[in-house]
């Protein structure tokens, strides 16, 4: 059976009809500048489309949160959950079917990308019995799949970008739909873009823009112009689930509205010049200083649960008996081993920790140690010192590595590894790290970067690196006085390999 959805009507007054089950094939992108109804075009096809397929909304200004109270969606606000919670409610909504928002309102554009690309990696990654046909939109996607590189960490424009490519690329078999929609296609991903079949070109006004819609809607350079004339609400349709021919259609009306409407405009209150300026220039307030409040974490899985049609029988998870101190050590130990195993695999130097984190968990549950798995910024701690060659024990039983901890401290996290290898080196007097060691350490191939890598260390007073007189070099740590052995910056990593795991 064919499930048609009436977004509109098109220009010669016909209504149009998308293909729903042709849509969840073959990808949908919109593009249209701020203004032109692109929203209003994406709350039209959500709500026509609600009670056949399950959908998840990628929110970042919350204007979809409506939806919870009229189509049942469950409203996640990401700000109150780790990465982690998100990614397990990315896969407990497939499990259970619960159509979702994710509202990241509130957030700033690094914690965007970061926790968008937990919750889609847990759509994702969800167990073949639970690839359910689902539509996922993505709003504004130009923010978490960007053509170029901006303010953000790389790991958070990799992490998002990532999760984005899966979506576009490799979702389909999966039962993902993805639904992007941009502002801006010349800001947006090619890669990403590119995998879409279906499109809906609203209003924009740069000329990069009007040649790449005019591009993708197969129209001539010279037509382009037509897409600066179009209305509020207008949008030039292509694609199997739309229409065969580049298709004019105006989008209907919506049952739901954002929480936040079109700017009205309103007349000027009326007030003295005096009594303005008391008001406006008055002594601000003394600042309170708060303490900071822990507020539990909602649980999304109870959230789930409820927001489900369907009741489902709950039970209660099992309490978990005390662990002795021993069996704690020993489940530590175990996990020290399984993050062992994953830096030996010859590409784990070179990945990013985002997917190095979600192995290492996976291993973990296998391993039966679900209770003792860190969360990120701990991961983050344990490969700092894994890849310095250092256990959990070492690093916090001795006195001078705390001191090295401190001083590794001062650097930005992805170097804090180089410096604690080197400072592993020169504690034992072993030979100084060749630069292909300390590139793997610093998860790259470059040798320059390496050599700037010291170079930038070197500058913030940690080290002294010398040469001697056939070119090998020795790196001393300032008042420790510890220094490694003379070393060939030029060696195969191979020598140095018991120091990078």
């Amino acid at each position: 059976m064919t499930v048609a959805i009436e977004m509109g009507h098109t220009t010669a007054g016909a209504p149009a009809n998308l293909d729903l089950e042709e849509l969840l094939a073959t990808r949908l992108l919109v593009q249209g500048n701020s203004g032109s109804g692109k929203s209003h075009l994406l709350r039209r096809l959500l709500e026509q489309s609600a009670p056949w397929v399950q959908q998840t909304i990628i929110d970042p200004e919350g204007d979809f949160v409506s939806l919870g109270d009229r189509y049942g969606h469950l409203v996640i606000d990401a700000e109150q959950h780790t990465e982690r919670g998100l990614q397990a409610a990315g896969e407990r909504a497939r499990i259970h079917r619960v159509s979702t928002v994710l509202n990241l309102e509130g957030l700033d554009a690094e914690n965007q990308m970061r926790r968008a690309a937990a919750f889609l990696g847990g759509l994702f990654e969800v167990a073949r019995d639970h690839w359910y046909p689902m539509l996922v939109v993505v709003d504004e996607a130009q923010l978490f799949a960007p053509a170029v590189a901006g303010e953000v960490s790389d790991e958070a424009r990799k992490l998002s970008l990532g999760a984005m490519t899966n979506l576009m690329c490799r979702g389909r078999k999966r039962g993902l739909a993805g639904i992007i929609a941009t502002q801006r296609l010349a800001k947006l991903a090619k890669n990403v873009a590119a995998e879409a079949s279906n499109f809906l070109m609203g209003r924009t006004f740069l000329d990069i823009d009007m040649a790449r819609a005019a591009d993708l809607l197969g129209m001539e350079r010279r037509q382009a112009e037509a897409f600066r004339d179009l209305e509020r609400g207008q949008f030039m349709a292509l694609g199997p689930a739309l229409s065969r021919r580049p298709l004019g259609l105006r989008i209907g009306p919506t049952d739901t509205s954002p929480r936040n409407g079109t700017p009205r405009l309103m007349a000027m209150p009326e007030a003295a010049l005096e009594d303005a300026r008391a008001i406006i220039l008055a002594a601000p307030p003394p600042e309170a200083v708060r303490a900071p409040r822990r507020t539990a974490s909602p649980d999304l899985l109870d959230q789930l649960m409820a927001a489900k049609s369907a009741a489902l029988e709950i039970r209660p998870e099992p309490v978990e008996p005390q662990i002795s101190a021993e069996d704690l050590a020993e489940r530590r130990e175990r996990v020290d081993r399984v993050l062992r195993a994953i830096l030996a695999q010859p590409d784990a130097g070179f990945r990013v920790i985002g997917v190095l984190y979600q192995e290492f968990v996976v291993r973990c549950r296998i391993e039966g140690l679900a209770s003792v798995v860190p969360d990120l910024p701990e991961f983050r701690r344990m490969l700092t010192r894994a890849r310095a060659g250092l256990g959990s024990d070492m690093a916090a039983g001795d006195d001078a590595w705390q001191d090295v901890s401190v001083r590794a401290s001062l650097l930005p996290d992805d170097m804090q590894g180089v410096f604690m290898m080197i400072a592993r080196a020169a504690k034992e007097g072993w030979p100084c790290p060749s630069d292909a060691a300390i590139a793997r350490a610093y998860g790259s191939h470059s040798l320059r970067r390496a050599r700037r890598l010291l170079t930038y260390i070197e500058e913030q007073g940690l080290i002294v690196c010398q040469l001697d007189g056939v070119g090998r070099r020795t790196v001393t740590l300032v008042e420790l006085a510890w220094a490694t052995a003379p070393g060939d910056p030029n060696a195969e990593e191979v020598e140095q390999g018991s120091l990078a795991l």
